[in-house]
């Protein structure tokens, strides 16, 4: 896509559309509960319902599995194992043949899929999967980063980045710091949970609908499965009920036994995972161990850094390369490193193959910056805003990254600085101290904290998008893209960037699900790309069919290209104008094509991995978020008091949408700092796979006083779709501040000492051992 298409897609700025607080096309349908979900899609005659035997232990190889009882099992129509596929058995996204659709003979982790049962009820086959006798030989179990790391277990080769000489100016600074953090994983407890059906078609051929991010990625594994081509299969997606990037590969593995099963039948088949199940044997966020090593000066600026990233990755490479080398890539957050050092580890375990989670590795090393920061403050007794401040990226000879790209549209310091402002940070900060001085069991804390998130998939290659636009002969407009819809508001959004191009009202917009037989080879929606990719995409699309009508008018009517304009309904040339639908009538009757695929590339974007450097991003979203937190120091229960956020959209598409992408972001980070916690026994079995026992953000977490604004100057430097930002991802980040802040109040208890070492999530028992553990009162 040339510059002059987004050129004249900004022209038409005389229209209402864009940069308007539109309601999200599907929120009264969601109200209603009149949304089509994939379980609401009306069951067709002879619907098989699908389940999965998983495996009981976190390391081992079958010995015997005995199925018999399962066949015989009244209802029982069909049951596959590993030697039953016809084609490929494997579902890695990176192509690195790790994964297995179902287990032929060692198993990786506990809850590994070993075989299915199809059945005429959903029950039938639930109650059958207990029927198998496997007996297994038990293997030794990595479950741990440090096992990994003693083993050299990996399922990516480890990585590091080096710029100048780290060891050298940690060694001639005048203050060193080291630390270690740990952090903690994140289900992704979509409200709706992994669910997909396969219905066979005549010659072979498979429709899937499925719950999923990737529809292109599902078709390829799906045809890989069956051993068939891609064309031989085709993918639908209409809307997702939340997926946080749990949908991006996971749900692949549900689609191909569902079609594997419907294929072998010759009936459609359905598979839909309970809350435990879809716990248990899905992938979470990273867990990861961050240890670092600092050297800085009196005003606490770094003057060199050693920073090392462990991530529990699971059994299989999933996106786990990707995931850390964008941690690596998020370690600066906002701050200049003179000198550095970043390596990165990608630990091989026996647990669940963890993957795709908002933020995709940019919350956890920014986690480590952060920490190291709060660290600094404390040794020199300084207030941790002013040596983030003395950090920041700015200038000439400070504004450039550890991967060597060079930073270009920093707005942090004014934007922390409306946000110091607007929040009253420095006078509350004070307030805060006086507070902890007479109280001597709630203690509180405040803490401002910064994000600088890239936008680019990091994977180059991700970043394409295709769209297809038709024009009805009553002008009405069909509309259809690669992205898909998980009620992040990508459709509306897209929507209005096509009907502002045309010159038309939403009303005459259909949105249609996302189709892999309309649009082909499509990138995930992921990477908070999806409405600067599919937008652009559109644009394209759009442009296509107005210069065919521009130039169909400027014959007919003898006017100007640049007297043609196409506004609020209207079409006009010159002095004269007609309906829009009028036009679109009069060019069907002239035979000018009113249909067009639209195309777009992200420019500017490569990285070198052997050298480690390059430009992987095409911009970054910036925004900066104040907590205000009081935490118990008799029992470790904590809560948010205040937050106030100022996020940089550029010029928001659609500022209600972004703004509640913003809200949604913070707390679900905050969900994942403090309250989500994953625990595994020690045979790797999951034991936190229900609310029962694992805590998201409730109503009440949500903070009592909550202060959300898009920063008002915003606009985005490069040529992105009506120069907005992304805002799905960069949010999340936010809520680091949250942690910031507990460790704060916790530090108040002990002033002028080391900061606590506290780890995330920052539970009650954690924060309470935090405490003692620092010998503190």
């Amino acid at each position: 896509m040339s510059s002059d298409d987004v050129m004249k897609g900004d022209s038409s700025s005389m229209n209402t559309v864009v940069h308007q607080s539109t309601t999200h096309d599907s929120a009264a349908r969601h109200a209603t509960g009149e949304a089509v979900y994939v379980d609401d899609i009306r069951e067709p005659v002879g619907l098989l319902h699908v389940c999965f035997g998983a495996s009981s232990c976190a390391h081992g190889r079958i010995r015997q599995m005995d199925l018999s009882r399962v066949k015989a099992f009244p209802g029982v129509v069909a049951v596959i194992t590993a030697q039953d596929l016809p084609g490929l058995n494997d579902i890695s996204p990176m192509h690195t043949m790790d994964e297995e659709i179902l287990c032929s003979g060692e198993i990786h982790f506990h809850g590994q899929a070993l075989f299915a049962v199809a059945a005429d009820c959903r029950d039938t086959a639930r109650r059958a999967v207990q029927l198998a006798e496997i007996d297994v030989e038990e293997l030794p179990a990595i479950l741990d980063v440090e096992e990994a790391i003693r083993q050299k277990s990996w399922v990516a080769e480890p990585h590091e980045m080096k710029r100048g000489n780290p060891a050298r100016a940690i060694e001639q600074s005048a203050y060193r710091l080291q630390g270690e953090l740990q952090l903690g994983g994140q289900d992704h407890f979509y409200l709706e949970g992994q669910v997909s059906m396969a219905l066979p078609q005549e010659g072979g051929d498979m429709l899937v609908y499925s719950s999923s991010q990737h529809p292109s990625e599902l078709q390829h594994l799906v045809a890989q499965a069956l051993g068939r081509a891609d064309h031989a299969v085709t993918v639908e997606v209409r809307r997702m009920g939340g997926a946080f990037g749990g949908k991006e590969t996971q749900a692949a593995q549900w689609a191909v036994i569902a079609a594997l099963l419907a294929d072998r039948t010759g009936r459609p088949a359905k598979i839909r995972l309970d809350r435990d199940t879809d716990m248990i044997s899905t992938g979470k966020r990273h867990p990861f161990r961050i240890r670092y090593e600092v050297g800085f000066d009196e005003q606490g600026r770094i003057e060199g850094i050693d920073l090392n990233l462990a991530a529990l990755c699971g059994m299989s490479a999933d996106l786990s390369a990707p995931i850390t080398d964008r941690a690596m890539f998020h370690s600066d957050n906002a701050y200049y490193l003179p000198h550095v050092r970043i390596r990165s580890y990608r630990c091989r375990t026996n647990t669940v193959s963890n993957t795709a989670f908002r933020g995709f590795g940019g919350p956890q090393g920014m986690m480590g910056i952060e920490r190291v920061i709060d660290g600094i403050a404390a040794q020199l007794g300084k207030d941790p805003l002013a040596v983030r401040r003395a950090n920041l990226y700015g200038g000439e000879g400070r504004n450039i990254t550890p991967y060597h790209m060079k930073v270009e549209d920093n707005v942090l310091p004014e934007l922390m600085a409306d946000l110091a402002e607007s929040s009253a940070y420095t006078h509350r900060r004070k307030e805060i101290a006086a507070f902890n001085l007479q109280s001597t069991v709630i203690k509180r804390g405040i803490s401002l904290t910064p994000v600088k998130f890239g936008i680019s998939f990091t994977t180059s290659f991700l970043n394409q998008a295709g769209a297809l636009v038709h024009v009805y002969k009553d002008g009405s407009i069909h509309l259809n893209h690669g992205g898909t819809e998980m009620g992040q508001g990508l459709f509306i959004k897209v929507a209005q960037v096509v009907a502002d191009a045309f010159g038309v009202g939403l009303e005459q917009i259909k949105i249609t699900a996302t189709h892999t037989g309309q649009v082909p080879n499509t990138s995930a929606t992921a990477a908070s790309s999806g409405s600067d990719m599919n937008g652009m995409a559109a644009l394209n699309a759009v442009n296509k069919i107005k210069k065919r009508l521009v130039r169909f008018t400027t014959k007919k009517y003898g006017v100007e290209e640049e007297d043609v304009q196409f506004t609020q309904g209207q079409v006009w040339m010159g002095e004269q104008s007609m309906t829009f639908p009028e036009l679109i009538m009069e060019a069907y009757l002239e035979r000018v094509s009113l249909s067009a695929t639209g195309y777009y590339r992200t420019p500017k974007i490569w990285y070198d991995r052997e050298t480690a450097r390059g430009r992987p991003f095409l911009y970054f979203a910036y925004g900066a978020a104040v907590t205000e937190v009081e935490i118990d120091t008799l029992t470790g229960e904590n809560r948010i008091r205040r937050v106030d956020i100022l996020h940089d959209v550029g010029r928001s598409l659609n500022p209600a949408i972004d703004r509640g992408q913003i809200e949604g972001g913070f707390v679900q980070g905050a969900g994942w700092l403090t309250t989500e916690e994953l625990w595994w026994d020690q045979s790797g079995a999951l034991r936190t796979h229900a609310p029962s026992t694992y805590k998201i953000p409730l109503s009440g977490d949500v903070p009592e006083e909550f202060n959300v604004a898009i920063w008002e100057p915003g606009v985005n430097r490069e040529p992105t779709i009506h120069r907005s930002k992304a805002v799905g991802e960069p949010p999340l980040m936010l809520a680091i501040s949250v942690h910031s802040a507990i460790n704060q109040a916790i530090a108040s208890l002990a002033p002028g000492q080391a900061l606590p070492a506290l780890d995330a999530p920052a539970t009650p028992e954690r924060i309470l051992m935090c405490i003692q553990s620092s010998g503190k009162p």
